[in-house]
């Protein structure tokens, strides 16, 4: 996929959901992986001819794995003439060390999104993007079925009131195959975060039964983003 076609996708996600005002401060949380990285390529570009002027903030948080490339991050900051902000923090070693979680994930989430909303506020951003794309809000709906009973997905635009900050997910129009073409056919780096939970996760396995399931149903994802756009879940629309 070419990055006219990334923005193709973004684009229309940003305007169907007016994700973006006039010159605002849109910050990416970038970890290093393909889908912020996509992501904060897709919103810098845009941010060149969109009729809504805005600029591009990365922010990454540093969780303390000692695998983590952050000169590599920056780097790829630089050549998009993206200011990146790191925050250290120590939640690997409270999280992995202390606590000794045997899920993490939730509790991960949860902090990162902590840390990274109180870097927007320090740095006066008003919209946080993150880079969950179309197979996430299918995992998610899934997930949310199978181990809560609840119907249900995440908004493509959410307002934290709290903090004052503003949640966008860009990219969930773009199927996952299409970011992983992307990256490899732009090369785009991807910074492995040494998180030692990667790919061993509740949502792994959601997505092992969903590509199980597209065997035999090839546009089974297609028709489940379909009905969640059709039956209004989590603010998202037809």
């Amino acid at each position: 996929m070419t990055l006219q076609e990334l923005l193709s996708y973004t684009r229309r996600a940003v305007a169907d959901y007016d994700m973006i005002g006039e010159g605002e401060r849109v910050a990416v949380g970038v970890s290093g992986g393909k889908d912020s990285m996509a992501l904060l390529g897709a919103m810098k570009a845009l941010s060149g001819f969109y009729p809504k002027r805005f600029t591009v903030h990365a922010i990454c948080v540093d969780m303390g794995f000692e695998n983590f490339d952050r000169e590599a991050l920056s780097r790829y900051c630089e050549s998009l003439d993206v200011e990146l902000t790191v925050v250290k923090t120590e939640l690997k070693k409270l999280i992995f060390d202390v606590r000794m979680e045997k899920n993490p994930c939730a509790l991960c989430s949860k902090m990162r999104r902590g840390a990274i909303v109180n870097a927007c506020v320090a740095n006066n951003v008003t919209k946080l993007a993150l880079g969950h794309h179309m197979d996430d809000v299918i995992d998610t709906f899934f997930m949310n079925l199978m181990n809560n009973g609840r119907i249900g997905a995440f908004p493509p635009v959410s307002y934290l009131d709290r903090s004052g900050v503003t949640v966008i997910r860009p990219l969930v129009y773009v199927p996952e195959k299409k970011i992983v073409s992307y990256i490899s056919k732009n090369n785009v780096p991807v910074i492995k975060s040494g998180c030692p939970a990667d790919k061993n996760t509740d949502r792994e396995e959601i997505k092992k039964l969903i590509n199980d399931l597209c065997r035999e149903n090839r546009d089974l994802k297609s028709k489940v983003f379909g009905a969640i756009k059709r039956a209004g879940l989590d603010g998202f629309h037809e």
